[in-house]
């Protein structure tokens, strides 16, 4: 059940003015990226100031199909396809090219660039990074910049390494693991991409994992989680690091011989979900690859996590793009208590979602499904925030509340749940806000507070339904004026069922319906960027405290007054948990604009304020 509330969590909204209708869009450190229909050029826009003005433009090599933007690194990594071939490339120091340095250094992956290329200061470099199958899909690590390709049948991982000019010579001896070993050096590297001493981004190809029956779509990845999805299913697996050789070899063959002894012959695949050790159980066999690198960390390790399959129920009129899956995100939650050297979240979730129902489920210290989202309308993509989840359908922006503060809560103090403590339930019902209204809704993508959208609304779609109400008009007057006229000679079509036939067939208009012509529209296709804004969590919560009094007023025991109350405790409570991690995410990260990408009041005693207040009014709805 999903209950709906009219609070209003966006603030303000404002259109990005781009010369050329946008085809794909992505944003993070602090800017819009935007890539025009069939183009290759990519333009960024400055999301933190008003009217997003533009940062820089600079042009690809090929038409961009894909675009990412890492938050660790602050890189942009595109597929892009060119004379009938596909790419994969990655773009660093891009934010150069606002300050009218023309200078682009293109080389290949693990080849530094080096005499006078080097001394002639920094540049944006283009990395073009080797495939033997033709990438389909890509994702960048929130928590490390490591890269996952998702090809035809495999996935491909890379480990983001940093060194500056002085540490060429070693680059060797500076690959970075893909968890432990990159925050020794990201801690003295991070911020100086803009110094007289510029840091190098390069990958190291890690490890391969080998996929069964399942070609990816979408892949996604966060520390050791690795999530791929297919048409009808998601796979969540866990990548370690053992110094024990031998695990490796077990493993490969539990699995062999766990396809072996379930071969069968089914013609649907059957509907399952699977959770925790349950997963391996799944007709999904994954192997994986050396590649030499682990030689000196130890050998990979693959376990798996989470199995979710879906079945069209075509007895039910559901067709296979109704069961679709989309917007599949790994998202990490880190907590106040945590060290700053420890570059692990806390929390790890994993969300994916159908056109007509959202899943999220909690993957560290035990796999749980925490919120099943139902759409009233279709959704053509979600993401995932600390606060929200904000859906789009043709014609609207939706928010949904989330339960991860509720699970961080727990993770942070494991004995919140007694008579001294309280939290609201991991499990409890989530809400939807009040719906903004857009034409042509085609994409969304959130940075911070900013949510942007990509509307696109086409002429031909909005003028088919005039046609058919014409059409069906002129239809109504033939039938009226040839049945009058039978009745005038003494004929009554309706006792004749071959005259009643005959008279439903469109016969007078069916030459006006042929030769018309198609109108063209002056109009033309319209298309729009928006980009609007989300209120603090602090605003919306003194809404939803307001919101909350009716139910007070009429009854005071009521369930929604409970429910709306228990919202605003967990709103605030995420608020909390982000005023203590922005200061670990400022001295981490390499972003220069990376302030604004975690939300939080700035007032903590006014925030702290809220929260015993909300406790107060928790406390006497529950002993009412």
């Amino acid at each position: 059940m999903v209950h709906v509330y009219n609070c209003h969590p966006f603030s303000s909204q404002q259109i990005v003015q781009v010369e050329q209708e946008p085809g794909l869009i992505c944003c993070g450190g602090g800017a819009l990226f935007v890539v025009a229909t069939g183009g290759c050029k990519v333009e960024a826009y400055n999301l933190e100031k008003e009217g997003c003005p533009l940062i820089c433009r600079f042009a690809t090599m090929g038409t961009v199909k894909s675009i990412q933007h890492s938050r660790m690194g602050d890189y942009l990594v595109t597929i892009e396809e060119k004379n009938c071939a596909t790419y994969l490339r990655a773009y660093t120091n891009w934010r150069y090219q606002a300050e009218g340095k023309a200078r682009v250094g293109v080389r290949l992956l693990g080849h530094l660039l080096r005499g006078a290329s080097v001394r002639g200061g920094a540049q944006m470099e283009i990395i073009e990074i080797p495939l033997s199958e033709r990438p389909v899909t890509v994702a960048c690590c929130p928590v490390t910049g490591d890269l996952l390709v998702g090809c035809e049948n495999t996935l491909v991982l890379f480990t983001l390494r940093r060194q500056n000019q002085q540490s060429q010579n070693q680059s060797q001896q500076m690959v970075q693991s893909t968890w432990t070993n990159s925050q020794q050096s990201s801690s003295q590297s991070q911020g100086q991409i803009m110094d007289s001493n510029p840091n190098f981004l390069d990958f190291e190809r890690s490890v391969i994992l080998h996929l069964s029956q399942m070609k990816p779509k979408q892949v996604a990845l966060c520390g050791e989680y690795v999530a791929v999805q297919g048409e009808l299913e998601v796979l969540v697996v866990k990548l370690e690091t053992s110094s024990d050789p031998k695990t490796l070899e077990e493993s490969d063959t539990k699995k062999t011989d766990h396809l072996e002894d379930h071969v069968d012959f089914q013609i649907l695949p059957i509907h399952q979900e699977l959770l925790g050790d349950r997963a391996k159980d799944c007709d999904i066999a994954v192997s994986i690859e050396k590649t030499g690198l682990e030689d000196s960390k130890g050998q990979y390790t693959l376990s798996y996590v989470l199995f979710r399959r879906f079945t069209p129920d075509f007895f039910q009129g559901c067709s296979v793009e109704e069961t679709q899956l989309h917007s599949l995100q790994l998202y990490p939650l880190f907590t106040g208590n945590q060290s700053m050297s420890l570059q692990e979240p806390s929390c790890v979730f994993c969300f994916f979602s159908l056109p007509s129902a959202g899943y999220l489920y909690s993957l560290k210290g035990g796999v749980e499904l925490l919120s099943a989202y139902q759409y009233p309308e279709k959704v053509l993509k979600a993401v995932l925030t600390d606060y929200l989840l904000h859906v789009i359908t043709k014609s609207a922006l939706q928010c949904f509340t989330v339960r991860c503060a509720a699970v961080a809560a727990r993770i942070e103090d494991p004995y919140i749940d007694s008579t001294m403590k309280a939290c609201p339930p991991c499990s409890m019902e989530v809400c939807a806000l009040r719906i903004q209204l857009f034409i042509g809704l085609r994409s969304v993508c959130v940075y911070g507070h900013h949510v942007v959208l990509l509307s696109a609304a086409n002429a031909e779609t909005t003028e088919e339904p005039e046609r058919t109400t014409q059409r069906r008009g002129l239809e109504l007057k033939e039938h009226t004026l040839l049945t009058g006229i039978l009745l005038a000679v003494g004929i009554d079509p309706a006792t004749t069922p071959a005259l009643e036939s005959l008279l439903s067939r469109p016969f007078l208009s069916r030459k006006w319906t042929i030769s018309s012509p198609k109108e063209t529209s002056t109009a033309g296709h319209g298309w729009n960027l928006y980009v609007v804004d989300t209120v603090s969590p602090l605003t919306l919560y003194q809404e939803m405290v307001e919101y909350s009094q009716r139910y007070a007023e009429t009854n005071p025991q009521a369930q929604s007054l409970r429910h709306l109350l228990s919202e605003a405790h967990l709103l605030l409570r995420t608020s909390l948990l982000q005023t203590s991690e922005q200061q670990r995410i400022i001295e981490e990260d390499s972003s220069p604009s990376l302030q604004a990408d975690t939300e939080g009041p700035s007032d903590s005693t006014e925030l702290e304020e809220a929260f015993k207040q909300n406790c107060a009014q928790l406390g006497d709805c529950f002993s009412r």
